[in-house]
């Protein structure tokens, strides 16, 4: 039976992750991780513990007392928060990876996911149609600790043959769990100042046109490339995955077909010059030929969803 522990479970990926992997393997196997509280869900419906990630200890003592067979290492500060904190973002981006593959090592992990990003691409990689081989010289702290981890992965694969499977996600847009310090961020936090406010004020440009993904299909993919046999994997490092590109001027237009009155202001703050290093759309056909990534949600399917839950959610709460 396999035992899978998630790191990370408080995030944004992380929260919605554990609810999916609780439905295949059942709610006792898959043990939720982080230093802050989950959300209700995913701490009543399963078992959840508080760990950190760089304590090495720690994380080995509860992988062999609990008999974990795969790991979902999501715990990494985003790409706002980590150029704030550097060196910290340093440590916990890295550390943790380093940890969690030499734990794989040593105690033979059947399988590690760790997520890379867009962010390992810079000013100098193609921006339209991003290939999967490609120049990355990222220029932020996130997108270094990214690059430098999807050597490691592969490194471990190489070396050891550690089975770690990696995705490079674009912008994840969720309603079940708001914005937590990334660059993409306000295609989440555009829908709830949309409902409560009928304005926004953008961190971004109007036509900082950014490759993005809705949360169940980044979830969707992320399990598939998990159960795809070992086989078939011809990526060690990380997978490219598109989604959907669109600027906040588009998806504010497509706001404004449910919410006439919406209104949206422009403020770029610093992490337009991050948007600026990054690609516009990625070509993703490595992903659909080896393990055949689909996606379900297009730009007017997920704004539809979003706003109807996020609705939901207000009111709940409310």
């Amino acid at each position: 039976m396999e035992k899978i522990l998630i790191t990370g479970a408080s995030g944004q990926i992380g929260s919605e992750l554990t609810m999916a992997l609780r439905k295949i393997y059942g709610n006792d196997n898959v043990y939720a991780t982080d230093l802050k509280d989950a959300p209700a869900d995913v701490m009543e419906s399963g078992p959840f513990h508080k760990l950190d990630v760089i304590d090495n200890k720690a994380l080995v003592d509860f992988t062999i007392q609990n008999k974990i067979t795969q790991v979902y290492h999501l715990a990494a500060l985003l790409s706002g928060t980590a150029e704030k904190k550097p060196l910290f973002a340093w440590d916990i981006n890295m550390k943790g990876l380093l940890y969690m593959l030499e734990l794989a090592k040593d105690t033979g992990l059947k399988k590690v996911f760790w997520p890379s990003s867009i962010a390992v691409f810079g000013p100098t990689t193609p921006k339209v149609n991003t290939p999967q081989l490609t120049v990355a010289e990222p220029s932020t702290v996130y997108g270094i600790s990214k690059l430098a981890g999807e050597r490691w992965c592969e490194y471990y694969f190489n070396r050891y043959e550690v089975d770690v499977r990696s995705i490079r996600y674009p912008g994840l847009i969720s309603y079940k769990t708001e914005a937590g310090g990334g660059t993409t961020d306000y295609a989440v936090e555009i829908f709830y100042d949309a409902i409560k406010e009928k304005k926004y004020e953008c961190f971004l440009k109007e036509d900082a046109k950014l490759p993005m993904m809705f949360m169940d299909d980044a979830i969707n993919s992320t399990i598939k490339l998990m159960e795809t046999d070992a086989s078939k994997i011809t990526i060690r490092s990380s997978y490219n995955l598109g989604g959907i590109s669109f600027d906040p001027k588009e998806i504010a237009a497509e706001i404004k077909r449910h919410i006439p009155e919406f209104e949206i202001t422009y403020k770029p703050d610093f992490r337009q010059k991050i948007a600026e290093s990054w690609p516009q759309s990625i070509d993703d056909s490595v992903a659909r030929k080896d393990w055949d990534c689909i996606y379900t949600y297009d730009l007017t399917k997920m704004t539809q969803l979003m706003l109807d839950e996020i609705r939901k959610k207000l009111v709940i709460n409310n």
